[in-house]
């Protein structure tokens, strides 16, 4: 039997570690904020203006560096962006100092007059060093919906997956069983006192099911933007297909042994090409791929073969096994950083170049276009065969290239009797093919002939002729009838300013 003594020393104890958890805990809840901001997306069918701005808001974690974690998805297209800390009412603004749209993550800083009184007592916390476990038990720490104040939510790693996100972009993504709502986007998830992942979704079909940018990914985007811009993660831009079925493998004479993934396309971004359609690739590095593309990187995870893709990189190279004409040979492969030769770019949280000429407005396809608005323009128009669809995944074909797109044509006199040409790609004016929206300006600028011809890729589509004076003398009317104060976007300024 304990003698009181010891019984009310063991209690004491309790309390002597319950507090330390309590302050442990605090110190966390301290260094997790909510972010508010005021957000306008572009109005990608009326590029001189903007959407209707919208009130959002998120959560975020100090990090080192004096800078705040958070998701791209929060802050991209917003005018003003706040921090407000824990059990306080009081606001700071704060500014984008770097983002990934295609890992949906954000650098927040504030103004040097709040920094120091912001970060005095608000310590940073550190990354997990180690990616987490399945089964390990996170806390979840945010600003959801339903309440004013912090949230803390308690569950486990249930799955861990190599994952598009967005661009074509690829990464690790970390699924757990916790109570998540929007705003818990951009908190972040611990097991201790580490961060292991940072919460960038929910899934809305499943019960307390949410998804964690996991820090390794994090680390991957910190290290990147430490020269002071975000270049983007490696890729493999070759088009290749498992090797499951049983008549595909019987066609190729593949043994029952050999295993691998098959080149399908190989990309058209290598000079000179590395890769040829039927290679089969058995090895990335020293890692034995599998028939659905996997790689044993632990006992207890298989993830897709591109995960390696960085780690065994070197001066843009990866390492790669492959059978050609039934001989094993290694070869070292391209990869590409960004999507500088896609010839659909993301936006990057800008806002679209366009350009008014006359009763058009034309401006760049990118591909935040074609998601925002080909379900609007595949219902009224055939675009099958359109650039927009046929070259959807293609590389430039020469430097500078772009689709440029109609996406406004306003009812004129100088339009009369055209159907709407909106979502169609230019071909050409006047028989000379456009290059890219730039191109486009100059040539419509540089034009002397009396008629403007505009043909479109889709032959299909009639091709538009302009009277040339014609519209150059409506111009005015045009822009002030539809509230446009400027012809073009800043970019094209120069290109129109002399125009006779």
């Amino acid at each position: 039997m304990r003698h009181p003594t010891q019984l009310v020393s063991a209690f004491l104890g309790l309390l002597v570690v319950a507090s330390a958890e309590a302050q442990d805990d605090s110190a966390i809840r301290n260094s997790v904020v909510k972010v508010m901001a005021t957000m306008r997306f572009p109005n990608y069918l009326q590029p001189w203006q903007r959407q209707q701005s919208q009130q959002v808001a998120g959560s975020g974690v100090v990090i080192e560096g004096k800078r705040i974690l958070t998701n791209a998805h929060i802050v991209t297209y917003t005018g003003q962006i706040y921090v407000q800390p824990f059990q306080s009412s009081d606001t700071f603004r704060a500014k984008i100092t770097a983002l990934s749209t295609a890992m949906d993550l954000a650098i927040l800083e504030l103004g040097e007059k709040d920094e120091d009184a912001f970060f005095a007592d608000r310590q940073p916390i550190k990354l997990a060093s180690d990616p987490p476990h399945v089964k390990d038990s996170v806390s979840v720490y945010g600003y959801p919906i339903g309440g004013t104040t912090q949230s803390v939510t308690k569950g486990t790693v249930s799955r861990i997956e190599f994952v598009s996100y967005n661009s074509g972009t690829s990464g690790l993504r970390v699924e757990v069983s916790a109570g998540l709502n929007v705003g818990n986007s951009g908190g972040p998830a611990l097991v201790q006192d580490r961060i292991v992942g940072l919460v960038f979704g929910v899934l809305s079909r499943g019960q307390n099911l949410g998804y964690l940018i996991p820090a390794e990914e994090i680390d991957t985007f910190l290290k990147d933007i430490r020269d002071g811009r975000y270049d983007g993660k490696p890729q493999i831009w070759d088009v290749m297909h498992t090797l499951e079925n049983t008549a595909l493998r019987a066609k190729l004479g593949l043994s029952r042994s050999t295993k691998g993934v098959l080149v399908s396309h190989p990309t058209r971004a290598a000079k000179p090409p590395v890769l040829r359609k039927g290679d089969i690739i058995t090895k990335i590095g020293k890692h034995q791929i599998d028939n659905t593309g996997m790689v044993t990187v632990n006992p207890q995870l298989r993830l897709s073969f591109m995960y390696f893709v960085p780690k065994v990189s070197k001066n843009d190279r990866i390492p790669l096994t492959l059978i050609r004409d039934g001989q094993t040979l290694t070869v070292e492969a391209p990869i590409f950083v960004g999507d500088d030769l896609s010839l659909l770019k993301t936006l990057k949280g800008q806002y679209p170049s366009y350009f008014v000429w006359g009763p058009l407005v034309f401006s760049a396809a990118s591909s935040d276009f074609v998601g925002a608005v080909a379900p609007y323009i595949s219902s009224n128009l055939g675009l099958r065969n359109s650039p927009l669809m046929t070259r959807g995944r293609d590389i430039v074909a020469f430097p500078g290239e772009e689709l440029v797109v109609v996406t406004t044509m306003f009812p004129h006199t100088t339009s009369k009797g055209y159907d709407n040409p909106v979502g169609q790609v230019v071909a050409s004016v006047n028989g000379k093919p456009v290059r890219n929206l730039r191109h486009l300006a100059e040539t419509l600028r540089d034009a002397k002939a009396e008629f403007i011809e505009i043909e479109f890729a889709d032959q299909g589509v009639a091709t538009l002729v302009f009277d040339r004076q014609e519209v150059l003398d409506s111009l005015e009317d045009i822009l002030a009838d539809n509230s446009i104060r400027k012809q073009c976007s800043p970019d094209l300024d120069d290109v129109w300013k002399n125009v006779n």
